[in-house]
């Protein structure tokens, strides 16, 4: 089967990294392509030799051409696709376990080796996304085998990211099975949260942040606590939740900052939510020389292309900056970075220097990443996109 496929031929070198186990050709690393080829087609992935690489699904529409999802001789078949969910499914039993949690990523897309494949469960309501041109005419037996494997009550087909337009593909949300309910309330960590599977963020949440948000309670004890770029209110919660004293949760969108307060009320929270730019809100407490014990920032990818690092970096090294302003000896900072170009040790730098600027020494508490539901493949650092940075101001 796979010498009837057409092959595309990697320029020399560029083999190694897909040796590796990356799962990703771009075009400006193919010297040729042999063969009849279809956009969506499954191709033979060579190197200049011609010694086969892997199998994967081609697109000329897309700067990823090819999207490896075998080794060696491997033939791409329905019945693969359906084993790789079922297995996606096992993994995520270790983030289902745990007590009050009902809601978790289910295919992580490469990390799961189904490029381009989303899914994320909200309770009974499971979400699936498919961003990938070859994988579109799977869509089905990866539906059929969600529904075998999790049983939820509503399956919603949700392809409305204007990535698929590059894919050349077209944008629509479709419910493909049971019916979407009114409201959708899910549990984190024994959190209540509300989720917008059908109008919200990407999938309708964020899930990735489920251990940090649980981690952060430690430090919240009695303690006056500010999130920065909060969202829905995720780390604002488990500082209420685990007794802090005054909470307060920052973002620039009215319709987070009201989602916010309906999961506050879910939760018989005490949350004071305001609607401002957090690099504004953060300057403006400087000024009125506030103090906080305990400061979250978690801004959305200050950079997508690795053209803009300089940028990023300002970025991120200024609200590290007005954080640290704001914080007494022995406070708390956790900034994170969810842009997977921004290299985990240039975070950790800019950070770090926001303090030697300001004269203060700092404690590493810890460095940690995104949810294990969301897991990072080896060969394939693009899957280690979310860098959790804890940071003890000492003086």
């Amino acid at each position: 089967m796979v010498g009837e496929m057409a092959k595309v031929f990697v320029t020399n070198g560029r083999q190694k990294k897909l040796i590796l186990g990356h799962p990703w050709v771009y075009g400006n690393e193919i010297d040729r392509v042999e063969g009849a080829c279809s956009d969506g087609d499954a191709v033979e992935v060579v190197d200049f030799r011609g010694r086969t690489v892997g199998t994967g699904v081609y697109n000329s529409h897309s700067l990823l051409r090819v999207r490896l999802l075998t080794g060696k001789g491997g033939a791409i078949t329905p019945e693969l696709i359906a084993e790789r969910v079922r297995a996606a499914c096992r993994y995520r039993d270790y983030v289902l376990s745990r007590p009050g949690t009902d809601c978790c990523r289910l295919i992580f897309g490469e990390a799961d080796r189904l490029p381009g494949v989303i899914c994320d469960r909200y309770g009974g309501v499971v979400v699936l996304q498919v961003l990938a041109l070859g994988m579109e005419k799977y869509t089905q037996v990866i539906a059929d085998t969600l529904l075998e494997c999790v049983k939820p009550d509503c399956l919603l087909l949700k392809n409305d990211d204007p990535i698929r337009e590059k894919e050349g593909m077209d944008c629509f949300v479709r419910v493909l099975h049971g019916e979407m309910p009114g409201e959708v309330i899910v549990h984190e960590n024994g959190i209540a949260l509300e989720m917008d599977p059908a109008g919200g963020q990407k999938t309708g949440g964020f899930l990735d942040q489920k251990d940090n948000h649980l981690y952060l309670r430690q430090f919240c004890v009695g303690k006056r606590v500010l999130d920065c770029f909060s969202y829905a209110g995720g780390f604002a919660l488990n500082a209420a939740a685990a007794g802090a004293r005054e909470v307060t949760a920052v973002d620039i969108s009215e319709a987070a900052v009201s989602l916010i307060r309906r999961n506050a009320q879910l939760n018989g929270a005490e949350i004071n939510a305001v609607c401002a730019n957090c690099f504004d809100y953060l300057r403006e407490q400087v000024r009125a020389k506030e103090r906080y014990d305990v400061i979250v920032l978690d801004p959305p990818a200050f950079t997508k292309a690795k053209a803009n690092m300089a940028s990023a970096c300002r970025g991120y090294k200024e609200i590290a900056l007005s954080a640290m302003r704001l914080l007494p000896a022995g406070g708390v900072l956790a900034t994170h970075s969810c842009s997977y170009h921004m290299p985990e040790d240039t975070f950790v730098n800019t950070v770090l220097s926001a303090a030697q600027d300001l004269n203060r020494r700092v404690r590493v508490i810890t460095l940690r990443r995104q949810d294990i539901d969301h897991p990072v493949l080896a060969g394939y650092p693009e899957s280690h996109y979310l860098k959790s940075l804890w940071l003890q101001m000492m003086e």
